[in-house]
């Protein structure tokens, strides 16, 4: 049985602290793998740090709910906490520290910096939630000075975000390797979320049908029926089945740009849509 009190992550909750953790390490020879999270964890993010502890000697997680990546109008006082159980959770995979800043540590009074983006940040996202990327290349950016990993895991769920932050990172000049990891999903294909927690009974046995809307446009896309046809018919889909769509896209897997050449470009299947009062958002190869 774990013995949680001897296995706990070192919780650090200050830049200094944890640089000069990471440093130690360094100075040992340790690369360092960083999980960036906004905690409530599940599976999914529990798949990034079982790839990260694959990835590097050492492991840090971080929990911060970061306020500049929400609307006003948005969820930011409502998001899903459970610290004890993100702890418990990080301990049993061996964890060795977790940032937990608080946001008076991430943006001190006079803060007045914010790292934006273009290309690959341009629409999508960007058109529903204008604040939210850059919000979150900020964020993003103190975590990687903070923590100073060697790598670091993100998921593919947010496969625009995971693209902002590679070319972030590279034309910065950050020296961490950005890995991403595939989506993590229910049985019924819904996407791993934290916000998953917001559906109620009957919204849940709907969601799935935002990845098999998805999955049908990849198989028609693959069998060259006609683009704007294959995404209205999943728009059409989703709405029939009781979501409010905010976009189906089809965009080239490695620029974001609109499709010219079905034939030659890499691929990818985009789309995010409300149920109830839950922005679900998801995304596949094509």
């Amino acid at each position: 049985m774990l013995n949680f009190e001897d296995t706990a992550p070192v919780i650090d909750r200050t830049v200094v602290d944890i640089r000069q953790r990471v440093g130690v390490w360094r100075q040992a020879g340790d690369l360092t793998a960083l999980v960036p999270t906004m905690g409530a964890l599940h599976e999914g993010h529990l798949a990034l740090v079982r790839a990260a502890k694959n990835a590097a000697r050492r492991t840090v997680v971080s929990i911060f709910v970061n306020p500049t990546q929400f609307a006003p109008t948005e969820d930011l006082d409502t998001y899903p906490k459970n610290e004890g159980a993100d702890l418990e959770a990080l301990a049993r995979l061996g964890v060795d520290a977790v940032f937990m800043p608080s946001a008076e540590e991430m943006y001190p009074p006079g803060f007045a910096t914010s790292v934006m983006v273009g290309g690959v940040a341009t629409d999508l996202e960007t058109d529903f939630r204008p604040q939210y990327l850059t919000g979150v290349t900020t964020v993003v950016t103190k975590l990687l000075l903070a923590c100073t990993p060697d790598c670091a895991i993100f998921g593919e769920k947010d496969y625009q975000q995971l693209l902002v932050i590679r070319r972030m990172t590279g034309d910065l000049g950050i020296p961490t390797t950005i890995i991403g990891h595939a989506t993590i999903r229910e049985p019924d294909g819904l996407a791993l979320s934290s916000r998953n927690a917001y559906l109620t009974p009957a919204e849940r046995a709907i969601a799935p049908t935002l990845y098999k809307s998805l999955a049908r446009a990849a198989a028609a896309i693959r069998a060259r029926a006609p683009i704007q046809r294959i995404l209205s018919a999943a728009s059409s889909d989703l709405r029939v089945a009781g979501f409010k769509v905010d976009y189906v896209e089809l965009r080239n897997a490695e620029t974001l740009a609109p499709v010219t050449d079905v034939a030659s470009e890499p691929l990818r299947l985009l789309a995010a849509a409300w149920l109830g009062k839950t922005r679900l958002i998801d995304n596949i190869p094509a």
